[in-house]
């Protein structure tokens, strides 16, 4: 089955080369493209997306602030003019990091490096954990339904989970490890704060309501929020 590839870069010129590699290696789907991190998100929520070769510098959200929003991202390379964001993204987890302009030998060794990790990672993690959360909290280990959360704080080292019915955890975990166990209901919408959108009663560019409370919705992430909800 084909990789599916989601381009987003404000620069038409580097998404055609980047197709143009792309053409070039066997068993890749280009299904999306986006000039924005805006339009982005609405290819990654209307289609399947295994991976995404991302922009850095791009109008109104950046790349890394784009990545940071997502509460389970597709694999990532990202393809930029500026090395100085180069640990930030690896800080991410990002696949590779490429410097434009990019030459076919590198972009190949990119993918090959995609590849590995799709071998090395190939028993299906959201098959084997179903429909749940698996934490450790008061020395056990808790299975929690993702539909029974409401949000996730981190507080420090610390999380705070925050499930229906009055109902908390506190796990010694970070919010972006986290994050990678999450279906996309998910999203991060400030630094400290994940919410399952399922929940959310009323929103605006400032803050979400979610049982009772009012979460703060920092810069980064307003149109990530904002367009979930369009769409």
């Amino acid at each position: 089955m084909s990789t599916r590839v989601l381009i987003i870069d404000d620069e038409p010129i580097s998404r055609r080369i980047t197709k143009n590699f792309l053409s070039q290696i066997e068993g890749y789907e280009v299904v999306g493209e986006a000039a924005d991190a805006k339009v982005g998100f609405t290819e990654i929520v209307q289609k399947e997306v295994d991976l995404i070769f991302l922009d850095i510098e791009m109008p109104e959200i950046s790349g890394l602030d784009f990545l940071r929003s997502l509460a389970k991202p597709p694999k990532v390379i990202i393809i930029s003019a500026h090395r100085e964001y180069a640990i930030e993204g690896f800080d991410l987890n990002v696949v590779d990091y490429l410097l434009k302009p990019v030459s076919m030998e590198r972009f190949k060794s990119a993918v090959d490096k995609y590849e590995s990790l799709k071998t090395t990672n190939s028993i299906d993690f959201k098959k084997v954990m179903g429909d749940n959360l698996f934490i450790r909290a008061d020395r056990k280990h808790h299975k929690i339904s993702f539909n029974e959360i409401l949000y996730i704080e981190s507080q420090a080292d610390y999380l705070i989970i925050y499930g229906t019915n009055n109902t908390k955890w506190k796990t010694k975990e970070t919010l972006s490890a986290i994050e990678t166990k999450l279906p996309s209901t998910f999203i991060r919408i400030h630094r400290s704060f994940i919410v399952n959108m399922e929940h959310v009663k009323a929103f605006n560019r400032e803050l979400v309501e979610i049982a009772g409370e009012e979460l703060p919705v920092s810069k980064s992430f307003r149109e990530v929020v904002v367009q979930f909800f369009e769409n």
